[in-house]
C-alpha cells in the first residue's frame, strides 16, 4: 500500500508545490479527476476546456516519467471520483491542497484527509488579513506597496525604485502607427493534445501550450522580446496584433504550470540586466504582485455571497453580441469577440474598457455578464472573475472594491485602439444614428445613477460635464433606442 493518495486539481500542475511538493515516486499515488460537469454542465469555451484537459494529461505523463503512480478517472462528480480511488487503498490518507473557490473546498472537506496550505499565491492569507484589517479603505495601491515592501521588489534602502510606487502616466500610450508587434509563439500539436482534440471535436488555435516547457518557452519570449516595451502600450488596443506586448502568462500562472515566484524571479533577473526602463518593470510587477495577488485575496475576503451583488440594480438580460460577433456593427465589439471565439483570450484592456464597460453603462445584469466572462476566458477561474466583474467591472459592489466605476464613452476607446477607423459609429457624436453607442450610453448611464454617486468626489467631474449637457433628453432618448437594439441584435 501506498503511503498515501496526493489529489492533483487541474488548476494546480506543478512539481513542486502543492501536495506535490514532498511526494515521493513509489510512496504516493497521485489523482487526477475529469469530472462530466467540467466537461458537459457548462457551455465553456472549447479552448479553455482543451486547455486544461490537456495540460492536466501532460502534467500525468510527466509525473509517470518521474516514477509515480498517476490515475487519471473520469467519473460523474470530483467528490464521487476521489471516492471511486479510495476504495481502492482502503486506509490511505487523501492528501488535497486547499482549492481556488468555496465551492471546491465544500466539496473536498467531507472526503480529505489532509488538506494543506494553497502555497500557489505569494500572500498568506493572513498577511492580508492584517493588512485589511488596519485599512479603512481596502484598495489595491495600498496592498501593492504593502507587497513591494514586505517582498523587497523593486526597493531601494527602502524606496521605490525610480523614485516612484508606479509609472501609471508613462504606461498609457495608444497603438503607435506603422508599428511591427512581434509575432507570437504558436505551439505545436503533439500525441496528447490531438487525443484531446480528438474527443471534443475541437481545433486547437495552437496559441496557447499545454505542458510545462512551453509554458516556459512563453516566459522567456516575454522576457526577451516584449519586456522592454510592455508599459508603454499595456493599455492599447491595435486589431493588427492580438498579442502586441503582453506575456501571455495568466493561464499558465492561473493552472500551475508556472508559480508566481519564478515568474517574479525572471522579471527582476531581466530588470537586472540594465536594458528595461523602469516604467516597463514596474508595470509588470504591479500585475504580478499587486493586482494578481489582491484580486485573489478579495475573492476570500469578501466572501461567498459576493459574487450576487447587485448594487446599481442592472436588469438587462445579456446581449447578444456576447455570443454573436455578427449581432452588432460596433467594430470594437464584434472584433474583440472574434478574438475571444478564436483563442478564449483578450488583455486586460478589451475586458474592462470594452466588454465590461459596455456590460456596466447598459446596466446587464452582472450575475449574467459574470457567468459568461468565466465560461469565455482561458484563464477565468471563478477567484479571478469574481472581483474583477462585481468590483471592477461592472460596480455591482456599490464601490467597496473600486472609489469609482470605469465608465467610459466612445472617446476613450478611440484614443486607446485603432478601431474607430472604420467603424459606422462616431465616438464624438452622442445623438443621432451614427453615434457611437458608448458614448450616448456613457452619458446616460450618469444621469440613470447621478444620485447614487452625488456622494464620490472621484465622479464630480463627470457629474459636472452631465449638468452641463443641453442635448440631455435628446441623448437619452437616443440610449433608449440602442439599448433597445443592443438587446435585439440589431447595432
Amino acid at each position: 500500500m501506498p503511503r498515501s493518495l496526493r489529489y492533483v486539481a487541474f488548476d494546480q500542475l506543478h512539481e513542486r508545490y502543492g501536495v506535490m511538493s514532498d511526494a515521493v515516486p513509489g510512496e504516493d499515488v497521485i489523482l487526477l479527476v475529469e469530472n462530466e460537469a467540467m466537461l458537459s454542465g457548462t457551455n465553456w469555451h472549447p479552448e479553455r476546456l482543451f486547455f486544461y484537459r490537456s495540460a492536466a494529461r501532460h502534467f500525468a505523463r510527466l509525473l509517470e516519467g518521474r516514477g509515480f503512480q498517476v490515475h487519471i478517472h473520469q467519473a460523474k462528480s470530483t467528490t464521487v471520483g476521489l471516492s471511486e480511488l479510495k476504495a481502492r487503498y482502503p486506509g490511505v490518507p487523501l492528501h488535497a491542497t486547499s482549492q481556488n473557490s468555496f465551492r471546491q473546498n465544500e466539496r473536498l472537506e467531507s472526503i480529505v484527509d489532509v488538506i494543506r496550505a494553497n502555497d500557489f499565491f505569494l500572500t498568506p492569507p493572513e498577511v492580508f488579513r492584517e493588512w485589511a484589517s488596519s485599512q479603512r479603505n481596502i484598495v489595491m495601491e495600498g496592498f501593492y506597496r504593502l507587497q513591494r515592501t514586505r517582498l523587497n521588489v523593486l526597493m531601494e534602502d527602502g524606496k521605490p525604485v525610480g523614485g516612484a510606487w508606479n509609472f501609471d502616466k508613462e504606461n498609457r500610450l495608444g497603438p503607435p502607427k506603422n508599428y511591427s508587434w512581434p509575432e507570437p509563439l504558436y505551439f505545436p500539436i503533439d500525441d496528447i493534445d490531438d487525443s484531446v482534440a480528438s474527443e471534443m471535436g475541437h481545433t486547437p488555435s495552437g496559441c496557447w501550450s499545454t505542458t510545462r516547457e512551453g509554458a516556459l518557452a512563453q516566459l522567456e519570449r516575454f522576457f526577451s522580446q516584449h519586456f522592454a516595451n510592455f508599459g508603454p502600450y499595456e493599455d492599447a488596443m491595435d486589431p493588427s496584433s492580438w498579442s502586441m506586448h503582453h506575456s501571455l502568462l495568466s493561464p499558465y500562472l492561473n493552472n500551475g504550470l508556472l508559480h508566481p515566484q519564478e515568474v517574479l524571479d525572471a522579471a527582476l533577473e531581466r530588470f537586472s540586466q540594465g536594458d528595461i526602463p523602469i516604467a516597463s518593470a514596474e508595470g509588470f510587477v504591479r500585475q504580478l504582485i499587486g493586482w494578481r495577488e489582491y484580486v485573489y485575496a478579495m475573492y476570500w475576503h469578501q466572501g461567498e455571497e459576493y459574487q450576487k451583488r447587485n448594487g446599481l440594480g442592472a436588469t438587462t438580460p445579456l446581449l447578444p453580441l456576447f455570443d454573436d460577433a455578427a449581432a452588432t456593427s460596433m467594430k470594437c465589439v464584434s472584433s474583440i469577440i472574434r478574438d475571444i471565439d478564436t483563442r478564449a483570450w483578450v488583455h486586460h484592456i478589451p475586458r474592462l474598457m470594452v466588454l465590461s464597460n459596455l456590460a456596466l453603462i447598459a446596466g446587464v445584469q452582472p450575475q449574467e455578464f459574470l457567468a459568461w466572462m468565466r465560461r469565455r476566458f482561458i484563464d477565468a477561474a471563478e477567484w479571478v472573475m469574481v472581483p474583477n466583474v462585481i468590483g471592477m467591472g461592472v460596480h455591482a459592489d456599490g464601490g467597496e472594491m473600486m472609489t469609482k466605476p470605469y465608465a467610459a464613452g466612445g472617446a476613450y476607446i478611440s484614443r486607446m485602439s485603432n478601431y474607430c477607423k472604420d467603424c459606422p459609429y462616431n465616438p464624438k457624436l452622442r445623438t443621432g444614428e451614427t453615434a457611437c453607442p458608448f458614448t450616448t450610453l456613457y452619458w446616460d448611464f450618469l444621469a440613470r445613477h447621478e444620485e447614487a454617486f452625488s456622494g464620490n468626489h472621484r465622479m464630480a467631474q463627470q457629474l459636472h460635464g452631465l449638468r452641463r449637457l443641453s442635448d440631455l433628453p435628446e441623448v437619452r432618448g437616443r440610449a433608449a433606442t440602442v439599448l433597445q437594439a443592443l438587446t435585439s441584435g440589431k447595432i
